[in-house]
């Protein structure tokens, strides 16, 4: 039977019964309940936005040794910031919560929903989650778990952001949001996880439409992916990967970053062209190709191929630089190279 207002109260007092048991340990979780440790939250929900918690666990606790505060983080030159946030990917992230920090530590943190909104890079999910957890602001939250959660609870194949927020809003404990948020998330990542859910454990087994149908991973249906598109580039390494020539990114996905000169292969030229203006434009020879690379990135495959050359700008360390997955990929060409050299017979 589908949930009905009725029922919410029982709901509510056994999602939260099984989350005072068997919530996570998450280091961003300091504080009481409802008054989180707001930079420590707001961290952590900038950078779970695109990234898996076990991962997520290790760039946090990275980044909160090199900005320890919020002061600490608005004092930062923007170079310090991304070379913290390096590996992290979609960096206008990073961008943003340095904005954002100079905001706060001039004003001082935000005092409820709006006020978070109002800053750079926070948007309505990263709103609610902090104002709950840090405000005890009564804001349901909505993320790919407990979309998941609340799909699977109704029995709705399609839910619709609309959907899955109305329904949020209307089971959202109010007298105790950030906890109850929490378990929702907890739920989702712990018990009803998209490919294989633990319904015997599932505190909200009792009330689950998903359940009952015995498909309950078929809710909610797969969400289309929009199409990828293939760009080719072609870039060169100066140097070696200890020190090579870098240029500074520009644009909404890397900007900011430091990484190996690129060109672009444009509809209908061939790579050659691409690689004879690259050359041109940094005074340098070409000595070999030493490989390709792929990655994908915001719907993006990029093929790059990597070539060797002298001449042109002077190398500067690597190692000091914040560059994209695709750059380090690009760096261990030359290291493979490298190590193939002086390889065994």
């Amino acid at each position: 039977m589908t949930p009905v207002p009725a029922d919410f109260p029982a709901l509510r007092s056994a999602l939260l019964t099984w989350f005072d048991a068997r919530g996570r340990d998450l280091p961003w979780r300091v504080g009481p309940e409802g008054r989180r440790d707001p930079y420590r939250v707001w961290v952590s929900e900038v950078l779970l936005q695109q990234t898996q918690v076990v991962r997520g666990r290790v760039y946090f606790e990275r980044f909160l040794d090199a900005f320890p505060t919020v002061e600490a983080l608005a004092a930062a030159p923007i170079e310090a910031v991304l070379k913290a946030w390096e590996g992290c990917g979609y960096y206008a992230r990073a961008r943003n919560l340095h904005r954002a920090a100079g905001i706060v530590a001039r004003e001082g943190w935000p005092q409820s929903y709006e006020g978070w909104r109002a800053l750079p890079g926070v948007g309505p999910y990263t709103a609610a989650a902090i104002s709950s957890l840090t405000l005890g602001e009564a804001r349901a939250v909505n993320d790919g778990n407990v979309r998941r959660v609340l799909a699977r609870l109704w029995g709705e194949r399609q839910p619709t952001d609309r959907w899955v927020q109305a329904q949020a809003d209307a089971l959202l404990e109010s007298d105790r949001p950030g906890a109850w948020n929490e378990a929702l998330m907890d739920l989702g990542a712990t018990v009803c996880i998209p490919k294989a859910p633990r319904c015997p454990e599932c505190p909200l087994a009792a009330w689950c439409v998903a359940r009952a149908s015995g498909d309950p991973a078929g809710f909610p249906a797969p969400k289309v992916r929009a199409a990828v598109r293939e760009v080719r580039a072609v870039a060169l390494l100066i140097g070696d990967s200890e020190r090579a020539v870098l240029e500074r990114r520009v644009g909404s996905l890397l900007g900011g970053l430091m990484g190996l000169p690129t060109e672009e292969v444009r509809e209908g030229e061939r790579e050659a062209d691409a690689l004879a203006r690259l050359s041109a434009r940094l005074g340098a020879a070409v000595t070999g190709e030493l490989g390709e690379v792929q990655h994908t990135m915001t719907h993006r495959r990029v093929r790059l191929t990597v070539y060797a050359a002298t001449g042109g700008p002077a190398p500067v360390p690597v190692a000091a630089e914040a560059l994209s997955r695709l750059d380090h990929k690009a760096l261990d060409l030359w290291r493979q190279r490298a190590e193939s050299l002086f390889a065994p017979g």
